[in-house]
């Protein structure tokens, strides 16, 4: 079986040491990414540790795919304890560190303790410098990125750092990457700012010599040559879509449709895009650098879920506030998803829905915490009862879009997830909207037959994070061309997706986490019996436990 290659590089922010070990046993069982990260954490992770504290740990990783020239594998994975969720999570992010972070020859780099003074961790094929930085205290992204590049001539895409957000610890601050590309959910940026760390850099020329099967061109050839929508308009293109079908949560979560959708749509994104941007080694090419002269306003966005949170979720209707949001969000290291729908909550709570000025305002308070800024930068979960408003999230994760209301397999999804309510974790809504071909697609309504496709979803999802694939790759990525170019039966490689979960799961069992919080905060026909059947084919107890034996069996390496 393909699989990743390299050794894990330990580095002690607070003693500033470095040591390496061999994780080849760790790389053939889980793959690479998410796998071989939630499988080093699971280990190295204190089951108690505090996610501020110096035993919480952040492990960066890639994938054997990584060493290719495909289509949507230009992508990275970082994994920690979440202090938005308080359990273990793992996020994604795009852009073009990954193949920099390869070519520094490990196979994982693993960040420990916390410093005394504010630092830049260089990790090259030579070694790893600690950089004292003090200067850089309450830089912006794009100050520190710059900053990297005329001191030592790494571009941005050998930096992940974080803003004001991730050093003043807001719990859904983001690790960015190649400026505007974000480890987004979940709040790891603060994890890296309680290690008083402000960035990584990685670069190198050692990268390892993986053979990647020659599938991977029919991938990337399929790639170049589709006319796809999400080329002109990336995940925008859904937005009238989920509108529609009224799966597009508008002022806070208390409707489904918006009635100001086309001045947010993905006509208006698509208008405003004054150049193709894509992610290393992809020819799908679906970001979107979108510009408006009037305003002075330039970003990459918004995608279609800050469409939603800063867009419908809090009453505007103007294309350009969203990606004012949006390029808020990317300058002081927030994650656009959580902020919006935190400013939404503050705008529901203040019957201010569609206050731009406001909105700006509240973003730059989050960020430094300033005012109600420091109370809402604990996240909705935290903060609700104070200001009144209703708990949108699951597991202290505020929702994605694509509402589960609607789209109750996605329901389904958002209770069971590790990580809480994230779209991602198995992208149910593809099949319920649908996007895909109408003879795979589900009905939306109910949750017959549902609980299977969730985890069938779950396990690919996982599968794709450990390669590492982009979720974008759906349409091109058949299973015949996963057993192609990872060399195993495609049941194999599911179930190495099943083992990535269940270790997630197990760690957040040990943290108090079960049954009691796979909750939504509205009501699904039958949930409870789909919960009893979904925890029964994950082979977990009826609390949504993962027992021991199946926990030693995922984590084996035998």
């Amino acid at each position: 079986m393909l699989y990743a290659e390299g050794p894990l590089l330990t580095v002690d922010v607070g003693d500033r040491t470095a040591e390496t070990t061999d994780i080849g046993d760790v790389h053939e069982t889980f793959i690479g990414g998410r796998g071989v990260a939630t499988r080093l954490a699971h280990e190295r992770i204190p089951f108690d540790a505090d996610p501020f504290g110096e035993e919480n740990r952040l492990f960066f990783t890639t994938g054997p795919m990584q060493a290719s020239n495909m289509s949507f594998t230009g992508r990275m994975n970082c994994t920690g304890v979440s202090p938005l969720t308080d359990g273990l999570l793992s996020s994604n992010a795009g852009g073009f560190m990954s193949r920099n972070f390869a070519a520094t020859g490990y196979g994982a780099v693993e960040l420990r303790g916390a410093s005394d003074e504010l630092l830049v961790v260089h990790v090259s094929d030579t070694g790893v410098e600690f950089e004292p930085v003090p200067d850089l205290t309450g830089a912006t992204v794009p100050e520190t990125v710059d900053y990297v590049e005329s001191e030592h001539g790494l571009e941005h895409e050998h930096v992940a750092c974080i803003g004001p957000g991730g050093e003043n610890r807001v719990r859904f601050a983001c690790i960015m990457t190649s400026e505007s590309r974000a480890f987004g959910r979940g709040g790891l940026g603060a994890v890296l700012g309680s290690k008083n760390v402000k960035a990584v850099t990685f670069d190198g020329d050692s990268a390892p010599d993986i053979d990647v099967p020659p599938v991977q061109m029919d991938v990337h050839r399929d790639a170049a040559t589709s006319d796809h929508i999400m080329k002109r308009q990336g995940t925008t293109s859904v937005t009238d879509l989920a509108n529609e079908v009224s799966a597009l949560p508008t002022r806070y979560f208390s409707e489904l449709q918006f009635e100001g959708v086309e001045g947010i749509n993905g006509d208006r994104v698509e208008e405003k895009k004054f150049k193709k941007a894509t992610c290393s080694a992809c020819a799908f090419a679906c970001k979107l650098p979108t510009k408006d002269e009037e305003r002075g306003v330039e970003t990459e966005g918004p995608e279609f879920e800050t469409v939603m949170s800063f867009g419908s979720n809090a009453g505007v209707d103007d294309i350009v506030d969203v990606m004012q949001s949006n390029e808020l969000c990317d300058r002081y290291g927030l994650d656009s998803i959580s902020c919006g729908n935190v400013v939404s909550a503050y705008l529901a709570s203040e019957e201010e829905f569609g206050n731009t000025e406001l909105i700006f305002e509240t973003v730059e308070r989050i960020a430094h915490r300033e005012g109600v800024g420091d109370v809402l930068a604990e996240g909705i979960d935290r903060f609700h009862q104070e200001l009144g408003v209703e708990n949108w999230t699951v597991k202290g994760l505020d929702f994605a879009a694509h509402d589960g209301r609607t789209l109750n397999g996605q329901g389904l999804s958002y209770a069971t997830a590790t990580r809480g309510a994230d779209h991602m974790f198995t992208t149910m809504y593809a099949w319920e909207y649908p996007l895909v071909d109408k003879d795979d697609a589900y009905n939306p309504t109910g949750l017959d037959g549902k609980p299977e496709m969730v985890i069938e979803q779950e396990n690919a999802r996982a599968l794709e994070d450990c390669g590492i694939v982009c979720r974008f790759s759906r349409s091109f990525m058949t299973p015949e061309r996963f057993e192609g170019l990872f060399g195993a039966d495609y049941t194999d490689l599911l179930d190495v997706g099943s083992r990535v979960v269940d270790l997630e799961r197990h760690f957040n069992n040990q943290r108090g986490i079960d049954r009691s919080d796979d909750t939504l905060p509205y009501s699904l026909p039958d949930f409870e019996a789909a919960l009893d059947e979904y925890y029964e084919r994950r082979g977990w107890t009826d609390d949504g436990v993962v027992p021991e034996g199946r926990v030693n069996a995922a984590a084996s390496a035998d």
